[in-house]
């Protein structure tokens, strides 16, 4: 849950008005709808409130502000999506971070490991500020409700990520995997955990639920042999993330190198 009140100004109230003509026929009355109209009042925390739901909501979101401005962890620079043309200090930082706590559970759930990371760079919804970093820093990262999942690729596959990012040009996340641009934009060394692809080998890539079904244009996840979902939001691994370190590290580390 969020904070009510910060979240208000974007609650949209939908008042359906309809419109009902009665017609007589053979003595009887027939109810038909003719028309549907729509209209859109906004609520905001100018809006009036009632004392008596106030304050039986007010201790419920003292609890939950309490919760999500906890001081978890310590980021000393600003990591945003929009560093280079690549990469980016966030993208680094998400890719590794998912792909290294997916491990501990596909790896205890299913004895397998996960070979790369590839989240969308449109998933990443917030900075990550220089300061004191909170659970509610997570929730403005990652709004939705995205969870984990696996899914198992033949290298073939793993061709068609690279080509992917050759055709997008965007710094989606990416971990697990390096290659290299050349001048004729090319791609070439394509390397998973350090070693060349193998076209007949199953790789697994950790991604989120709405890319492991094509979006975003990732159609060779639709080329997956199966898929896991490991039911584990990438909004709870940031949290789990920021819990278990005192200092956010800002990962500059070249994944996708151009000659």
């Amino acid at each position: 849950m969020v904070n009510l009140k910060k979240y208000n100004d974007v609650l949209k109230l939908f008042v359906i008005f309809l419109t009902f003509f009665f017609a007589v026929s053979c003595g009887t009355k027939t109810l038909t709808l003719t028309r549907i109209e729509g209209v859109q009042l906004p609520i905001t925390e100018k809006e009036s409130q009632i004392p008596e739901i106030e304050n039986f909501i007010k201790p419920y979101r003292e609890h939950i502000n309490k919760d999500l401005d906890s001081v978890l962890a310590y980021c000393p620079q600003t990591l945003e999506k929009n560093t280079g043309k690549w990469q980016s200090t966030i993208g680094n930082l998400m890719a590794d971070v998912t792909l290294s706590r997916g491990n501990t559970v596909f790896t205890k759930r299913e004895n397998k490991t996960i070979d790369i990371c590839l989240l969308n760079q449109g998933g990443i919804r917030s900075i990550l500020p220089k300061g004191n970093v909170t659970t509610r820093n997570a929730f403005q990262i990652m709004p939705f409700e995205n969870s984990l999942v696996v899914v198992a690729l033949k290298g073939e596959q793993i061709y068609e990520i690279v080509d992917y990012f050759l055709r997008e040009k965007q710094p989606h996340p990416l971990a697990g995997m390096t290659f290299t641009i050349d001048k004729n934009n090319n791609a070439k060394n394509i390397l998973v955990q350090g070693k060349p692809v193998d076209k007949d080998k199953i790789y697994y890539v950790g991604t989120n639920d709405y890319l492991s079904n094509g979006g975003d244009n990732m159609a060779f996840f639709n080329k997956g042999i199966q898929k896991y979902d490991l039911d584990y939001k990438l909004r709870n691994i940031l949290v789990d993330y920021f819990k278990e370190v005192d200092i956010i590290p800002v990962i500059k580390d070249i994944r996708i190198t151009v000659e």
